[in-house]
């Protein structure tokens, strides 16, 4: 079996064990893999899937970006802008085991995360294991489910991890959930809770493609002569997991970690907020801002870094007054507004954590940036 297939159709786990049949493997030591690497990896990456996904690079590197965080990422747009065929493709150039599961009003989560089912064979009960034991859960249109299964992916989400009936089972890294949620139709729909929106490291939208990316689609269909999009694997789960442990050697800098501070405190406080981001929204910046540096071979974050994933990472987690509802104003449109009036910092320090130093005042005067020395 491949490495892009479906892993885990027939696996079967004894009531009260910890062990999967039929589907463990063993983890393979995670490779220590430096910053610049995963950037030449991530391009590579993103050039694959581009050859599927046309005309939509920003939003790509914002997916791929959200996987290296160790993150789940929303997809929010109008159907047929390839919402599934990203996600399809993103398992398969990154070798990693992939699964859709269809939301309707009628799923229940013992459909998502599997029940225990009597054995007559063996007089015993056996764990039969869902979809979500996977590497990329693609979960379709997720608002169109009840929130009793919609709660079902809270834990897995948050914990890479599932409890059914007392038991828990931990999900195999890498382990990513990807949801698909049409922005415009509401009949019939439950939209998520803020809750749940929380656990999102960020939120992507690719809009209608220019004429000439449209017509670039078709020409490579035509030159398929088939439906399907098969992509070969440029890395696997071990690699993967290597490039997401890179992250943490990527230097965020005190000035900068003040500024993303800046940003999501000031959510807060913007006269359109009723509900601004919590602290978990800091830790997106952060995260999103180390992965967008490792993606431009950098080992160290830089303040446009941080502009460039404020909107993805913060306006999902922003509740607007009413009225501001009927102004039609946007939360991406609020956190933009924020990034432009929040002053950018400027500086090359090195950080307090790395230095042992103790952190600068609040009130200390911002300095030049310059970029930290390469060896």
């Amino acid at each position: 079996m491949s490495d892009t297939e479906i892993r885990g159709g027939g696996d079967e786990i004894r009531a009260g064990g910890d062990q999967i049949r039929g589907g463990a493997t063993t983890q393979d030591e995670v490779p220590t893999i430096p910053p610049y690497e995963v950037g030449r990896l991530g391009r590579a990456i993103l050039d694959e899937v581009g050859t599927v996904v046309v005309g939509n690079r920003a939003p790509l590197e914002l997916v791929l970006a959200g996987i290296l965080a160790g993150g789940n990422v929303l997809l929010e747009d109008l159907p047929g802008l390839g919402k599934t065929l990203t996600a399809r493709s993103f398992a398969q150039v990154l070798g990693i085991g992939f699964r859709r599961l269809q939301f309707t009003p009628d799923l229940l989560p013992a459909d998502v995360t599997g029940s225990f089912l009597y054995d007559q064979r063996n007089h015993d009960f056996v764990f039969r294991p869902g979809p979500i034991f996977t590497n990329l859960l693609l979960a379709d249109e997720i608002n169109r489910t009840p929130p009793k299964t919609q709660s079902a992916l809270l834990e897995a989400m948050q914990e890479k991890q599932v409890s059914v009936e007392g038991t828990t089972y931990a999900l195999e890294p890498p382990f990513h959930v990807l949801a698909t949620a049409n922005p415009i139709e509401y009949e019939g729909t439950y939209p998520l809770p803020e809750a749940q929106l929380d656990r999102f490291l960020l939120r992507v939208s690719f809009g209608y493609p220019n004429r000439d990316d449209e017509w670039e689609v078709l020409r490579r269909r035509i030159e398929r002569r088939q439906e399907e999009a098969h992509l070969p694997a440029h890395v696997n789960a071990t690699v993967l997991r290597g490039m997401q442990a890179a992250l943490e050697s990527v230097t965020v800098e005190d000035s900068i970690g003040r500024y993303i501070v800046s940003l999501v405190a000031a959510t807060r406080d913007h006269p359109h907020v009723l509900v601004g981001s919590s602290p978990r929204g800091s830790l997106a910046l952060m995260l999103l801002s180390r992965a967008r540096a490792a993606l431009a071979g950098r080992d160290y974050v830089i303040p446009e870094d941080v502009k460039q994933v404020a909107v993805s990472a913060l306006a999902h987690r922003l509740t607007l007054k009413p009225e501001v509802w009927l102004r039609r104003v946007d939360p991406a449109s609020v956190v933009t507004d924020i990034a432009a009036k929040t002053p950018t910092p400027a500086s090359g320090a090195m950080p307090t954590y790395a230095t042992g130093a103790r952190p600068p005042a609040a009130s200390d005067e911002q300095y030049r940036y310059s970029a930290p020395p390469r060896n």
